[in-house]
């Protein structure tokens, strides 16, 4: 009887394995759209797209500062349109103001004693070393008439001088003349001005103190950030008192990095980004032969022609449409990108999601 229980667990245990293994084994289903649209083509291909501002080489801009800070002021407003250079928000700068001024206080130090050097020699202290060499002169030849004197009284009275005067008298002019021979070389010395290693050496120092100068200058220009180019503010991501850093900022509800501010391109045109199933891209028409439509989600009946632009040639993560890092990916897709004129009595934003029919010239409606 027992043996006959365990036998039973036995198997009702690999029952539930292989049920576990079966459903768990199982994919999911890509997600419908969350508005079918009618079929346009007789056999389109759907797309999930997103609208961007239009740019022949790209997609929506993304913003980022050089330098990491708290941000002391926000300029710009979103739905605004600006022109290249505009400022669009400031970082705290108080810090890198200071290293610039310590940089420039050392590079002009750097070049006052340069050009010391290279105005040497100095005239009053020209006229210094030649007043000392004449003093030197003039004790030289005043301690040799004194040694003339000595020597004629000797020669007169031999012992009217003494042995030590007359030593005494040699030795200073032997002092005399060394004292002469300083002079008159420290003279020249004077008067030929710096060593020329002397100025080299210095012009290396003001040039290293000049290029760090300019250096930290053009990095202070780098607290205040500044429209790349002419279009309008999509999405500002900070505000006074938020940090900033060149990995962007911290989304409260993304709970990841964003771009500090996301810019576009107005031009009378705006841009789909299509993403095509894997498993539909081999049935992807030649280039030249693409065409498209595209429906507004709450406007079924209403359709937008698409021009084909071009084809990302690298599949992704289906996880790029919504940017949910904890969604489930089980499909990659082909980016294509489309444009369209902008209607008059429609209104669209980038960052839209739209349902996007592909078809040929041999599918066309």
């Amino acid at each position: 009887m027992k043996n006959k229980i365990l036998f039973g667990l036995a198997v009702i245990g690999i029952i539930v394995g292989l049920a576990s293994a079966y459903i768990y084994s199982r994919q999911t289903p890509a997600l419908t759209p969350l508005a079918v649209n009618h079929d346009p083509y007789a056999r389109g291909l759907y797309a999930n797209g997103i609208i961007e501002s239009y740019d022949a080489v790209g997609e929506n801009i993304n913003v980022y500062p050089q330098v990491a800070g708290r941000v002391t002021a926000v300029d710009v407003r979103e739905g605004q349109t600006v022109t290249k250079g505009t400022p669009l928000f400031s970082i705290y700068d108080a810090i890198q103001k200071g290293v610039v001024a310590q940089n420039r206080a050392q590079a002009e130090a750097a070049l006052a004693l340069l050009e010391e050097l290279r105005a040497e020699p100095r005239r009053k202290t020209l006229m210094v070393a030649e007043k000392q060499m004449d003093y030197a002169r003039a004790n030289l030849i005043y301690q040799r008439t004194q040694l003339s004197i000595i020597r004629k009284e000797i020669a007169l009275s031999p012992e009217s001088v003494s042995k030590l005067a007359r030593k005494n008298a040699e030795n200073s002019v032997v002092i005399a003349l060394a004292n002469f021979n300083v002079a008159r070389a420290q003279y020249a010395l004077t008067k030929a001005g710096a060593w020329i290693y002397e100025i080299k050496n210095q012009e290396a120092i003001y040039k290293a103190a000049k290029r760090s100068y300019e250096s930290n200058s053009a990095l202070l220009q780098q607290y205040v950030v500044r429209a790349p180019v002419t279009g309008d503010i999509l999405r500002i991501n900070v505000t006074k008192g938020s940090y900033a850093s060149p990995q962007g900022v911290y989304g409260t509800y993304t709970q990841g990095m964003n771009p500090t501010l996301v810019m576009g391109r107005r031009n009378g045109y705006m841009q789909v980004r299509a993403y095509l199933d894997e498993i539909l891209v081999p049935r992807l028409p030649p280039p030249d032969e693409i065409s498209a439509t595209m429906f507004i989600r709450g406007l079924n009946n209403v359709s937008v022609p698409l021009q084909f632009v071009r084809i990302q040639p690298y599949v992704t993560p289906k996880i790029e449409l919504s940017n949910q890092r904890t969604e489930k990916v089980d499909v990659r897709v082909l980016p294509i990108l489309f444009r369209f004129k902008i209607p008059k009595d429609m209104t669209v934003f980038p960052g839209e999601l739209v349902d996007v029919y592909i078809g040929g010239r041999a599918s066309s409606p």
